[in-house]
């Protein structure tokens, strides 16, 4: 996955040449006044979505603006303040995820100062919790506590070589090591075990491989070997195996991505290999895949650490790493985003994690555009109304070449939106109108979003208190008989019903004969909410009766929400509340239940 790329937000004039030069420095996103809607919302959309963040602007605008959403320091991306002539750097949040190195920087490129706060790093320059990269600490927990430790004076020592640790000015300890560990034992503190990252791992199996055995298999087949899987730097294994769970269950718990290979380049490893196997030749077109894959990853001049080890579904080979990797490709991922009505503080924080996450956006434009500072400096393809198999078999195929998509859509993209069709495409055989067999192998995450019927009843009070349905108007998919049918079912069961696609510019009809039909199921006077661009400065809620709402007050960007023969509407004293100070809402009889029980 590519570098997430800070973002460099400035608010007043004084503060852009810094935050262009901040922007060139660390080669970050410069979101500027006019692509801005809203200070405070634009920044908690941006921290939600894992974004790091300088801010050319005061160190309160920063706190104020995001001090709601703070809860968990390890998961918290990095916040700076920059001066407005770059004269100091505050890193406020996330300084040993990154703040503190991107404060530096800045300093360094203004000739300023960073202001570091963090214990460690002020007094020796380590942070013992955060080592660079290619290293793993085993027990991060533990590190607070070994800081401390030193920092009051205690005594320590270092088993192994760790340049980047050498600040620390600790004594190395001589006695002989039974694993490659680095520990760093200070005294009265848990001692903090060092990884460096220098295994290739190679795996194989059969379909539908359990992932605890694959996970099992390599455990003891490194441990065996005096090893630790916190040493593997890279997982590969051949492209046939991109979707099988085994791979990606034991990847995911060492927070690494596998990459894959085609089998012609395992085939080029033949000569390398310690098993060749004619069986897995005719199986899968390469004489070994476990041990093909982890030295294709680890260089050309790379030799097997461990040969092929095997149980009944699963191979794993490992290699020390000592050159540069063959290309390989990962699993595409197809993020099928609901980014709700359009407002971000009704986005969730998945969602926009998935958005920024992103190397590409797809969707129709205006519901990309929504998505303002988030989406701002994406690659995106827009499609227009009408495009929708266009729209999804695009994001698939691309997500197959092993890229992040991210399908944008209103509201939930599992109602009335492209959830559905994207597994429509994917359970299709590719020749009937079905995605590619490389599309089909693709991760897909659904990510919900509020719906417009919530977003709805939640303005206007609790009409969806109760039993509903949601009934879509449009006759382009569905058959105008077949939505006829629901509407008297769902009339005669008194429902309360959520009117998607009430109307078109061509289809005016189909919704003064969904009132007819009601007409004779539940009273005139039942409380019709018409909802319209909810979510945006543009939004109207208006209360109507089932007798005396018009077709012409509904257009295509409408939900109509019909109550039930129960739904209630009365008027407050709070104009700002639901349509004009009504609220409306549909019981679910706890009056009755309450006069039931009184004595």
């Amino acid at each position: 996955m590519p570098a997430i790329k800070p973002a460099i937000l400035w608010f007043v004039a004084s503060a852009e040449a810094a935050a262009r030069k901040a922007a060139e420095v660390l080669d970050g996103d410069l979101i500027g006044p006019n692509q801005i809607d809203g200070v405070a919302d634009t920044l908690r959309a941006l921290f939600a979505a894992g974004r790091p963040i300088v801010g050319v602007c005061s160190a309160g605008i920063l706190i104020r603006s995001l001090a709601p959403l703070l809860n968990d320091k390890h998961a918290e991306p990095p916040i700076i303040a920059l001066s407005d002539e770059g004269q100091s750097a505050v890193p406020l949040l996330g300084g040993h995820h990154g703040a503190n190195r991107m404060a530096a920087e800045l300093a360094e490129a203004f000739s300023s100062q960073a202001a570091l706060t963090t214990a460690g790093e002020r007094s020796y320059g380590v942070a013992l919790d955060e080592p660079p990269s290619g290293w793993v600490l085993e027990n991060p927990k533990d590190a607070k506590g070994a800081m401390a430790a030193l920092l009051s004076g205690a005594e320590a020592s270092l088993s192994g070589e760790a340049e980047w640790l050498s600040p620390l000015g600790v004594a190395a300890e001589t006695a002989p090591r039974t694993d490659t560990a680095i520990r760093l034992s200070v005294e009265g503190a848990v001692p903090l075990t060092y990884w460096h990252q220098t295994l290739s791992l190679g795996l194989g199996c059969a379909r539908n491989c359990p992932p605890e055995e694959m996970a099992e298999l390599v455990r003891d087949t490194l441990a065996n070997a005096g090893r630790s899987v916190h040493e593997v730097a890279a997982i590969h294994s051949i492209d046939l195996k991109a979707d099988e769970a085994a791979i990606q269950s034991l990847a995911a718990s060492l927070k690494l991505r596998p990459s894959f290979y085609p089998a012609e380049v395992l085939e080029a490893q033949k000569g390398r290999l310690a098993n060749p196997s004619d069986v897995v030749f005719a199986e899968v077109g390469c004489h070994g895949v476990s041990e093909a894959s982890a030295l294709a990853a680890a260089g050309p001049d790379a030799k097997l650490l461990i040969e092929k080890q095997k149980t009944a579904n699963a191979t794993c080979a490992v290699v020390k790493i000592t050159g540069e990797a063959l290309p390989a490709t990962r699993r595409g991922r197809l993020s099928v985003v609901g980014i709700g009505p359009g407002w971000s503080e009704w986005r969730s924080p998945e969602a926009s994690r998935l958005i920024n996450e992103a190397e590409e956006l797809v969707g129709y434009g205006l519901y990309i555009d929504l998505l303002g500072p988030l989406g701002a400096n994406k690659p995106r393809a827009d499609f227009p109304l009408g495009g929708e198999e266009a729209r999804c078999r695009y994001a698939l195929e691309e997500a197959a070449k092993g890229r992040d998509i991210a399908l944008i859509c209103s509201g939930d993209a599992g109602i009335y939106a492209m959830g559905a069709l994207v597994m429509e495409l994917m359970a299709r055989e590719e020749a009937t109108g079905g995605v590619s067999a490389k599309a089909k192998q693709v991760e897909i995450i659904n990510a919900p979003g509020v719906s417009a019927l919530q977003a709805a009843s939640a303005r206007a009070g609790a009409i969806l208190g109760h039993d509903f349905c949601t009934i879509s108007l449009s006759d382009l998919l569905t058959p105008r008989e077949d939505i006829i049918k629901r509407l008297h079912a769902a009339a005669e069961g008194d429902f309360v019903i959520a009117f998607y696609n009430p109307v078109s510019k061509r289809r005016r009809t189909l919704l003064d004969e969904a009132r007819e039909i009601l007409l004779k199921h539940r009273p005139a006077d039942t409380p019709v909410l018409l909802a319209a661009s909810l979510g945006r400065p543009e939004e109207t809620l208006t209360l109507r009766t089932l007798g005396t709402f018009q077709t012409d007050e509904v257009d295509m960007l409408t939900v109509v929400m019909i109550g039930s023969s129960n739904s209630k509407a009365f008027q407050t004293g709070d104009l700002s509340a639901g349509a004009d100070g009504w609220r409306i809402y549909t019981p679910r009889g706890y009056a009755k239940k309450m006069k039931d029980v009184s004595p």
